[in-house]
């Protein structure tokens, strides 16, 4: 029988794109010839060494091969190695781990091993896709297992103390100060790293986390020192570390070098656009009119069709030279044109070009000009409610007038002032009783989010309303706007209540631009909600405390760390990006949406409120009125807006995911005994509730993770909110919310009154006065840019459906499984675009025409980088 065993050692190698080092690939070539070497060892699963502690069996070591003789690529691009290890199968057994030491100077990632010809196996396969940092004071030495799958109480026991120093190590134990970035620490912080008091009051913060007032989920501990003024705050990035956007978070959670300069290049893309925007513009902090903002994506310089240019842009890697060198007819320093006005328009030019009547040709002409306002169509901004980039806030209207859940005792009273008379005329004479037992009214409903921090809100620049909008299910499907309620708090003080307003629809004269610009509240209202709410809230921060939790109590080789892993890839590199640059204090997020300096504070007012079990969508959809139970229908639950494309869509994703999750945990779990007796799982889910959301830890409504179904829906609604509910209020931002008056941010004048100037205006020319009410063009610019990068489909994107390797595990039940759920999410494609391509569903394209593609999951992979608006990422990634 043979004695040795060859395998293949796949990794990528420092490359010339990481500037942390330069000489590194020098000094491993010169470590090489010094036997300064790369060397692996097996582990055996099968044979106990009582010398080595009653561990695994170790081979000798062996070395990669030709490492010399491996050329150093200019971008990160796989390497291939081979290693033979002395290993005979009938003393030492069957492989079941590795232990890696890496001699050189420099980290590299190591993608996979796979062994050859083992007696009784085919191969043996490890995926491995980690960092391997130098062997040396700071770091350890690193163990890898097999893609073979074990519950605790089922891991061989030549494997089982291997995996508890893994886990240890993860979790730091012993590790103090600041940590680095070789270490691979993953622990809980506070938000308390998002002010700056050195710089005054002004910029102080209060820490998020760890107090009844200001509940907030647990973020990845970095270890640096307190700021100097306040010690309750932690220092902040400075010098190099900021330059680089060297923020720690544990070497794996990085991006990859791929998306790293994508990242980069699209910042820069959105910076050389702004000041191009700047250069044109002689007055750069207002919008002079509707042109004016159009201008920001039809002006500018267009680069040349040719293959000159063409060959030179595909040679070069790098996407921040592809997008400044774009060579399809776009021009250079140009936002893209958003959807939401550009839908029609791509239309009519086919229109134009396939037929030749000039009478055509003039229609096609007039409905382009109309394209342009399309947006402001009450139509259209009722049906972004149910498709646009927030569509999960509307819900049914159960009373009338609509209620208040604040306390009377502090705030007075704070219910509805929409009487019977401002909508009867408008719900196709039915009463409203009526209207309301036949489930035909709705009301996207911003008032107590918001009430109680108006009064510090509006003690900055802004200039906002607590509102409620009511709107009534038509016989065609669609929703239209009855009333617009806009509340301030009582001059007198909190404890009388609200002062209301009420705006019913109109079209023409003053009182068509008043209802235009009370349209304009609410959507700088939910802007503002969505971007706090439904989308940092609700999805990055949430989902972090799982991911540093998995990552300390779940082995690498337990099936539900291997079930959720992909779903985890890159959130704590991009939530930690958000601490240095979007959500702290004089932030992008300050400085473009009108909470300004109060926006983190009232987020962490709603989480006190948020409930893990109700972020499930057939729950999320009953708890919002917008669906009611059916044990005959699919999930169980019937909606009441038929054509609600985020619900329709969704709940075919859900429901793919839960049986995905369900034949997965049934490979593993024959009981709901063994579900209790997993001390992985349970350390798992009592870390999550009792540290990683540790302010809610008495709620009740934690599930108690001692059956199958509680780990079966627990795990599919995590998958659902990093996946696809994160698709859905992320990527449709820039088709949206890029044309500011479609999605204001801001809004910096109240409601005009009769006699008063700013009314007068509103008369004269309704566009300036909305203009000069809603977010400023430097502010436009700044957020446009955000937007613009975090709706971009990265290069290396993994999407629903799809996993980094193909042979992520051994198990041939698992794999069947996840093929299954492959094959269902390709017919979840198709039927999103029959969906899409039918005229009897007008909320799936509306007035602007654009079709409603973000829960399309992409997992087929026909559809590319960039602004697409289709796919749904595994992982909260951007």
């Amino acid at each position: 029988m043979a004695k040795t065993v060859t395998g293949k050692v796949v990794l990528v190698k420092k490359n010339l794109t990481d500037m942390t080092d330069p000489a590194a690939s020098l000094l491993d070539r010169v470590g090489e010839i010094l036997h300064h070497r790369v060397s692996l060892q097996l582990v055996s699963a099968t044979v106990v060494d009582f010398a080595n502690w009653k561990r695994g069996k170790l081979s000798m070591p062996a070395y990669l091969e030709d490492w010399v003789g491996t050329l150093t690529p200019i971008t990160a691009k796989e390497a291939t190695f081979s290693v033979t290890f002395d290993w005979d199968a009938e003393t030492m057994g069957v492989p079941g781990a590795f232990i890696i030491r890496n001699n050189h100077h420099s980290q590299f990632y190591l993608k996979n091993v796979t062994l050859y010809d083992h007696p009784g196996h085919a191969w043996v396969h490890f995926d491995c896709n980690s960092w391997v940092y130098p062997t040396n004071k700071y770091t350890y030495n690193r163990i890898f297992f097999s893609n073979k799958n074990y519950l605790p109480s089922e891991t061989p026991e030549a494997l089982h103390d291997y995996r508890r120093e893994e886990l240890e190590n993860l979790r730091g134990i012993g590790r103090t100060g600041e940590l680095k970035e070789w270490d691979r620490v993953y622990d809980y912080a506070y938000y308390n790293d998002l002010g700056m008091p050195e710089l005054g009051k002004k910029f102080a913060r209060p820490v998020l986390g760890g107090s009844a007032q200001y509940p907030y989920p647990r973020r990845g501990k970095t270890g640096r020192a307190p700021n100097r003024k306040d010690p309750n705050t932690e220092s902040r990035l400075g010098g190099l570390d900021l330059i680089t956007l060297n923020i720690y978070v544990p070497r794996d959670e990085r991006f990859s070098t791929v998306k790293f300069w994508d990242f980069l290049a699209y910042f820069l893309k959105a910076v050389s656009q702004t000041m191009g925007t700047v250069v044109d513009d002689h007055n750069i902090r207002e919008f002079d009119s509707i042109q004016d903002v159009l201008d920001m994506y039809e002006g500018h310089i267009k680069l040349p069709r040719n293959d000159t240019l063409k060959g030179i842009r595909d040679a070069i890697p790098w996407t921040l030279v592809k997008e400044l060198l774009r060579n399809d007819g776009e021009k250079l320093m140009k936002f893209p044109v958003p959807a939401v006005i550009k839908g029609i328009r791509q239309n009519l030019s086919i229109f134009i070009r396939t037929r030749w009547s000039q009478h055509d040709v003039n229609v096609a002409i007039l409905l382009v000009a109309e394209d342009k306002n399309a947006w402001r169509t009450d139509a259209e901004f009722a049906r972004e409610t149910l498709a646009g980039l927030n569509p999960v806030i509307i819900s049914r209207l159960r009373e009338f007038p609509p209620t208040s859940k604040l306390d009377p005792e502090i705030y007075g009273n704070q219910h509805s002032s929409i009487r019977e008379d401002d909508i009867k005329d408008n719900i196709d004479g039915l009463s409203v009783q009526e209207a309301l037992d036949k489930n035909r009214l709705f009301i996207l409903d911003h008032h107590d989010a918001l009430m109680t921090y108006l009064r510090r809100i509006n003690s900055t620049s802004s200039r906002i309303y607590a509102t409620r909008t009511l709107f009534f299910l038509q016989d065609d499907g669609m929703l239209k706007p009855l009333a617009i309620e806009l509340s301030l708090p009582h001059p007198q003080g909190d404890k009388h209540g609200a002062v209301n307003k009420v705006f019913t629809p109109a079209e023409r004269g003053v009182e068509g631009s008043i209802w235009q610009l009370a349209k304009a509240y609410v959507g700088v209202n939910d802007s503002g909600y969505h971007q706090l709410i439904s989308h940092w809230l609700n999805t990055h921060a949430v989902v972090e405390p799982f991911v540093i939790a998995t990552n300390r109590q779940l082995s690498a080789i337990h099936p539900i760390y291997k079930l959720l892993h992909p779903h985890f890839r890159d959130t704590m590199n991009i939530n930690a990006l958000a601490r240095m640059l979007l959500i702290n204090a004089n932030g992008v997020v300050e400085l473009t949406v009108y909470p300004r300096n109060f926006a983190l504070e009232m987020s962490s007012a709603i989480y006190k409120g948020w409930n893990f079990t109700e972020q499930a969508l057939p729950a999320d959809l009953l708890k919002r009125g917008m669906a009611v139970r059916d044990p005959e229908a699919p999930n169980g639950i019937s909606l009441l807006v038929k054509d609600y494309p985020f619900a329709v869509d969704g709940l075919e994703i859900w429901s793919a995911i839960e049986t995905w999750v369900t034949e997965y945990c049934c490979c593993y779990y024959t009981s709901d005994q063994a579900v209790e007796k997993d001390i992985e799982l349970q350390s798992w889910w009592d870390e999550i509730r009792n540290e990683g959301h540790g302010d809610l830890k008495d709620q009740p409504w934690w599930p108690k993770m001692d059956t199958i179904l509680d780990l079966v829906q627990s795990c599919t609604t995590l998958i659902w909110i990093a996946s696809a509910l994160h698709a859905a209020v992320n990527f449709s931002q820039y088709p949206y919310a890029g044309f500011i008056p479609n999605r204001p941010t801001v809004s910096r004048r109240f409601m005009p009154e009769a006699g008063s100037k700013e009314y007068a205006e509103l008369k004269e020319n309704p566009d300036l006065a909305l203009l000069k009410t809603i977010t400023p063009q430097d502010q436009t610019m700044i957020g446009v840019s955000l937007i613009e990068i975090l709706s971009r489909h990265s290069a290396d994107e993994i999407y629903l459906g799809q996993r980094d390797s193909d042979e992520w595990t051994w198990d041939e039940k698992a794999l069947a499984a996840f093929e299954r759920f492959r094959n269902k999410l390709l017919e979840v494609e198709a039927n999103i675009e029959a969906r899409n391509n039918d005229p009897n569903l007008k909320n799936r394209n509306g007035p602007v025409k654009l079709p409603y593609t973000f829960l399309d999951p992409n997992t087929s992979g026909k559809s590319g980088e960039g602004l697409t608006g289709i796919g749904i990422p595994n992982s909260v990634s951007i």
